[in-house]
């Protein structure tokens, strides 16, 4: 029967059901201030027993996360995503209609909806085609629950088709001289220290923020064990993204270095306090900023660790020892997500050649030894090639004792068929010069000429 008020003015609810194993039972509850109240409650009371396709959506949704929450594997951050994707993107438009009675129709206009509110709150852009993509499938997700349990004949999701696209569009990343093109710009301690861990490691924007001074070792690794993260306003460090995220990486010396420098002028920091006491957003905040002053296009803080990984494959070193630096789960992850060319190559590769042919390949180096060792010459050649760049070169001629200021392609064109252009030029950067042939010697104007060549 349906709510009847009381002589008292509250309101009953009086209610016939069935149970899980098919008894009919009887139940009543008093007291509500309101008819509304009384009904809701018959509503979501049966909801816990009844297992039919005209549950209510909300209260779909409600045992949807009650299952998911109970697993025990379930990251509360995830938890919160979802539940908040419920809360403000599915349940406002769906809310109490029977799931049996969602048609294909009305997943359609709930895409447009969905969309609308996208260009409502960034006009002109609208949501990011991912997050599309994952608001879809969160209902979907939710009517395949349906289907299991409650018995929905079919998800209606399917038939309606989806939105959005599961593959982001091509990363961005920066290459080195790009980096330091940006860190140069960088004006707070803790962002560049926070910019230049992320880019010369690898690792997560999270696994960054829940760094202690405990991590960092005097043999040079770094210790990746936790991970940082904003639950419903509260700051917890919890679990790392999975098993295979926990990891012992080797740093380079410098960026050693820089952290303990920077801890020094930490007050009252203990080695296990978070070494950065901000979130995710000023991180995006600044590399934005700081981006635009530097005259670069700006990219996303994840894409710092594209950016290492791209360096790390055009160096030349294994898939293998990448996967594991970066704490992917399968070789084959890294290897989908960088299947591709480091742009502006021909530098670091000229700078391999050139390690290459000075030192030979070290045996007794392990490959993580070599990596740290080739990333450490790296970053202190890098400013002296920023201004070498602009530098003018000077071609000798020994035999004419005549001088002359040349462009790079003079020199490139003088070199061909001796020595890659390339390798010649970093060569020069690390000495000073280079002598072509017997006749031939370049230089830099900055640097002059050798006396003996003189």
């Amino acid at each position: 029967m349906p709510a009847y008020k009381e002589k008292n003015g509250t309101w009953t609810s009086k209610f016939k059901y069935k149970n899980w194993i098919g008894e009919r039972q009887q139940k009543t509850k008093r007291g509500f201030a309101r008819k509304k109240d009384a009904d809701d409650f018959e509503r979501d009371y049966k909801s816990n027993f009844i297992r039919s396709a005209n549950i209510p959506f909300d209260s779909l949704v409600d045992k949807y996360l009650d299952a998911f929450q109970e697993n025990e594997d379930t990251d509360i951050t995830t938890y919160v995503r979802k539940k908040r994707t419920f809360d403000n993107m599915i349940i406002p438009y769906f809310k109490k209609r029977p799931i049996n009675e969602i048609t294909e129709l009305d997943v359609l206009n709930w895409q447009t909806w969905i969309k609308q509110k996208g260009y409502d709150k960034f006009p002109g852009d609208g949501y990011a085609p991912t997050y599309l993509k994952s608001i879809n499938n969160e209902l979907s997700a939710i009517l395949n629950f349906g289907c299991r349990y409650y018995k929905l004949p079919y998800n209606v999701c399917h038939k309606a088709g989806s939105m959005g696209k599961t593959d982001a569009d091509t990363m961005q990343i920066w290459t080195l001289d790009q980096f330091e093109q940006f860190i140069g710009y960088v004006d707070k301690s803790a962002a560049k220290i926070a910019f230049d861990i992320l880019f010369w490691t690898g690792i997560r924007e999270g696994e960054l923020l829940a760094l202690t001074l405990n991590d960092f070792l005097p043999s040079l690794k770094l210790n990746i064990d936790k991970n940082f993260a904003v639950v419903e306003g509260e700051h917890i460090i919890k679990d790392p993204k999975n098993e295979w995220s926990v990891r012992s990486i080797a740093i380079p010396q410098f960026l050693y270095e820089e952290v303990m420098n920077y801890a020094d002028g930490l007050y009252g920091l203990s080695k296990t306090d978070r070494l950065f006491m901000f979130t995710k957003s000023f991180l995006l905040k600044e590399i934005k900023r700081v981006a635009n002053m530097a005259d670069l296009t700006p990219i996303r803080i994840h894409d710092l660790r594209h950016s290492h990984a791209s360096l790390l494959i055009e160096m030349g070193f294994n898939i293998l020892m990448i996967s594991e630096r970066l704490g992917h789960k399968s070789v084959q992850t890294t290897w989908n997500t960088y299947a591709h060319l480091y742009p502006d190559k021909g530098k670091q590769i000229a700078f391999g050649l050139q390690e290459v042919k000075i030192s030979g390949i070290t045996s007794n180096q392990t490959a993580e030894d070599q990596v740290i060792g080739l990333l450490g010459e790296i970053q202190k050649m890098l400013p002296n090639y920023n201004s070498y760049e602009t530098d003018d070169i000077i071609l000798w001629n020994m035999a004419l004792k005549e001088k002359s200021i040349v462009d790079r392609d003079v020199f490139d064109d003088t070199l061909q068929g001796s020595i890659e252009p390339e390798e010649a030029f970093v060569i020069m950067m690390k000495d000073g010069f280079y002598k072509a042939n017997d006749e031939i010697i370049f230089c830099f104007s900055s640097r002059g000429m050798p006396v003996q060549y003189l």
